[in-house]
């Protein structure tokens, strides 16, 4: 196969999958398939890369315009530490590492009318990339698996990039990884964990600067509080707190913010578990106990 084909072929079958289990994460991404490919990288291609936390390289060599993005990569990499991860499908990385084999093939092709400056360039950043320690599909008993742990991994390494609302207040990076650890993201059962102790020493703040952390990581996500609550109860004061119109507007209220859509209308109190239940979902309740 060509690695014009293999570069189709990957980009309707592996990489279609990864991109949609990385939205599903609700974790950003820059797709380049709208970007009109010429003799040069796209301004707005560097700009991504320049601006993204983790880049990922697709080893291929199909035309100039990869091979120069695979240079801007480790540009990125050298000057700023911008985190790289290669992933090696269906090709041996020490082929990419020493351009042999059907990919050394496709890459002489390749350089051919180019100058000996920029195949220098290209040969550097494909020994640089085959190096770093990536992910390899031969390692894996079937696709669905290397993008569900490749996704974790990211999931991972995002989890560590600090909050900059937060920065300022003295020991939360300490708080957010304790209550990081008690609520075990990476498990599939439902967690309930509470923060405890007297009045000012800091309860918000933490479970603010937890949830800004992490609720990019869920597919829904929502901060209840006094605000939230008297907002939605408007309409209902002096109700009494079986009101079953109150409990409907509450939960409908629920749904449209955890969900991120406008106002959602429900008929039952069994909504938000049928709407939730394939979800997951990040909940966070502060100083509200008198109403629960």
């Amino acid at each position: 196969m060509s690695s014009q084909a293999l570069a189709g072929k990957i980009r309707i079958t592996f990489l279609s999958h990864f991109l949609t289990e990385l939205d599903q994460k609700l974790i950003k991404t820059f797709k380049d398939n709208k970007i009109e490919r010429s003799h040069s990288i796209a301004p707005e291609l560097v700009r991504a890369i320049r601006t993204s936390k983790i880049v990922f390289s697709e080893n291929y060599t199909s035309s100039s315009w990869c091979l120069d993005e695979l240079v801007e990569i480790v540009k990125c990499k050298e000057e700023s530490g911008q985190l790289v991860i290669p992933i090696f499908y269906g090709l041996d990385p020490s082929h990419v590492r020493k351009q042999t084999g059907k990919f050394g093939e496709a890459f002489a092709k390749t350089c051919q009318i180019k100058t000996k400056g920029v195949q220098k360039q290209w040969q550097e950043a494909l020994v640089l990339v085959a190096n770093l320690l990536g992910y390899h599909s031969h390692n894996f008993n079937n696709e669905a698996t290397m993008i569900e742990v490749i996704a974790n991994d990211i999931l991972g390494k995002l989890k560590l990039t600090p909050s900059k609302d937060f920065k300022d207040f003295a020991g939360i990076e300490y708080h957010i990884a304790e209550m990081s650890l008690l609520l075990q993201l990476e498990s599939g059962e439902a967690r309930m964990v509470g923060i405890w102790g007297p009045t000012g020493i800091g309860k918000t703040t933490i479970a603010r600067a937890l949830f800004s952390r992490l609720s990019r990581h869920f597919q829904g996500r929502i901060f209840i509080d006094r605000g939230f609550i008297s907002k939605t109860m408007k309409n209902f004061s002096g109700a009494n707190p079986d009101d079953y119109n109150m409990k409907l507007s509450l939960q409908g209220r629920f749904l449209s913010e955890i969900l991120g859509t406008r106002h959602i209308q429900i008929y039952h109190l069994g909504a938000i578990e049928d709407r939730l239940k394939e979800q997951k979902v990040l909940i966070f309740i502060d100083d509200v106990d008198k109403w629960f």
